[in-house]
């Protein structure tokens, strides 16, 4: 595999999200399930990154945009992105469009939030 990780033209727009255990992480797991049905990028697979896995890789580098939505300050995504050697992508955090760790459940409401915002950001 190429050590040319820059995003290239041409290929798919790619989205990763957290999947952690709090709120946050739900939303934004169920934001890019939701960004995926309707067309707006593909969700692909946060920990094949971390695996290093050889086709998820390929793909990856060869995408014309990725999205990164963390849901809390930690980051997780967007440091697995950069370990992998990917450093240009869109971030998006839930807890900066008003969410609060632990107190915002995953409500239509709150998916909808933090997918108006993603939608902005690909297009």
């Amino acid at each position: 595999m190429s050590e040319n990780k820059n995003v290239c033209s041409g290929g798919p727009t790619l989205i990763f999200s957290c999947s952690g255990a709090a709120d946050v992480g739900e939303i934004s797991d169920r934001a890019a399930r939701k960004l995926s049905k309707e067309g707006a990028g593909a969700m692909f697979c946060l920990a094949g990154l971390g695996g290093k896995v050889e086709p998820i890789m390929k793909k990856t580098a060869s995408a014309s945009k990725i999205l990164a939505i963390d849901g809390c300050n930690l980051d997780c995504v967007k440091l697995c992105l950069q370990e992998a050697g990917f450093n240009e992508f869109e971030h998006l955090r839930v807890t900066e469009l008003g969410m609060e760790k632990g107190k915002s459940p995953a409500t239509e409401e709150n998916i909808d939030t933090v997918t108006a915002r993603a939608t902005g950001m690909l297009s």
